[in-house]
């Protein structure tokens, strides 16, 4: 005898799409409670009637009309009638995981390399028409849960997805070692493709990520490229950390320049000399370690240049070079005291009036024996450096 029941209500869980009440005879006066983010369709003889949202509902003839016209209940009756009812959970049902059986083969549009991939992730579904997902796919089932419905869907992933993620790549000139900074825009145009694919079954895909790209790590060709890839950047970034070394080289020999300058200014100042005397110093002990004799004259230029010398380093140049004629021993040059015969040439005693040699009549002195200093008038002594006249 067929089992009679008051309430039928939801009994299935959250992770189920569509579960079907266990009592499939009851009568009239039976209430059907659907909760939120639930439909309830009602079956007789297989046949989908009519479809009850969020409530309490009396199954009446006169709240199922199709009922009424496929079978006649006299008014008041509640004789039971063999039928069925399947709820349909319409919540989004999210972590739900997927993923290729097999490698998606595609030339890689960067090195343009043959390459093999996989590809997994997770998506959320929710049920779209409840009366096309009945149809279509449950039929004289009792429940459809995550499982079954991928089950269902799996050929489709697995042929589509693949294809779709050889289109995507190639579309986007996806580089297979950047891939992973691409998984979003990569996620975003899978899942709008596949949406019509799911529509058809009245299922809604809510959501869709590609979390994993199986690369095929290992194969020699792969690592090659690899190595190709990341080396370019690595040699990028090894110039330009030599160039900021290098720049920071410069910087700081040119700091140690500057503070070596104020260093010697400030020894300088100290000291109580200048730059330009303590050029002539150096000068000076260059002279001094001079000692050829045919040398003085490239030496002359140096004393030249110290002619502006302080009086310092000038007294130090005027002793080196004195020290330096006496140490060579060589014949002294002659000066202005000495004074020769303009008959015969012989050299004169000096403040002589006749020649030694000859006795030719000299003129009498106008020079001052000691600096040369010609004299214009008559004088005991020279104006100039004080030496006593002669004659």
């Amino acid at each position: 005898m067929a089992n009679i029941a008051d309430i039928i209500k939801y009994e299935g869980d959250n992770s189920t799409f569509i579960w079907k009440h266990p009592c499939e005879d009851f009568n009239t006066t039976t209430q059907l409670i659907v909760h939120e983010s639930q439909e309830a369709i009602f079956f007789l003889n297989g046949q989908a009637l009519d479809l009850f949202g969020p409530g309490r509902h009396m199954l009446e003839t006169q709240n199922i009309p199709l009922l009424r016209r496929i079978i006649n209940i006299p008014t008041g009756g509640e004789s039971p009638f063999h039928c069925e009812v399947y709820f349909i959970n319409k919540t989004e049902q999210m972590a739900i995981r997927w993923g290729t059986d097999s490698k998606v083969q595609y030339v890689e549009p960067t090195y343009k390399f043959p390459i093999s991939i996989g590809a997994s992730g997770e998506m959320a579904l929710s049920v779209n028409d409840s009366r096309k997902l009945l149809v279509k796919l449950v039929g004289t089932e009792r429940v459809l849960d995550r499982q079954q419905l991928i089950t269902y869907f799996r050929s489709i992933l697995i042929t589509k997805v693949k294809t779709y993620m050889a289109q995507t790549m190639r579309a986007n000139a996806i580089n297979i070692f950047e891939i992973d900074e691409n998984l979003e825009t990569f996620s975003v145009d899978i899942k709008e493709r596949l949406i019509p694919d799911f529509l058809d079954y009245g299922v809604d895909l809510k959501r869709f990520y590609v979390t994993t790209i199986v690369k095929p790590d290992g194969d020699p060709q792969y690592e090659k490229f690899k190595e190709l890839h990341f080396r370019q950047y690595a040699d990028i970034a090894e110039a330009k950390l030599r160039q900021q070394t290098d720049v920071i080289h410069a910087q700081t020999e040119a700091q140690k320049v500057v503070i070596d300058s104020q260093a010697q200014a400030t020894k300088r100042m100290q000291e109580g000399y200048t730059y330009q005397q303590e050029r002539g110093f150096d000068v000076a002990q260059d002279a001094a370690r001079n000692e050829a004799a045919g040398q003085f004259s490239n030496m002359g230029i140096g004393l030249g240049m110290m002619a502006g010398v302080g009086g310092t380093v000038g007294g130090m140049v005027g002793g080196v070079v004195s020290d330096a004629f006496a140490g060579m021993g060589a014949v002294q040059p002659q000066t202005a005291a000495n004074k020769f015969c303009d008959q015969c040439g012989a050299e004169l005693t000096p403040g002589a009036a006749f020649c030694d040699e000859c006795g030719a009549p000299q003129a009498p002195a106008d020079t001052c024996v000691k600096c040369g200093f010609k004299f214009i008038k008559p004088g005991k002594f020279c104006p100039k450096c004080g030496t006593k006249r002669e004659g």
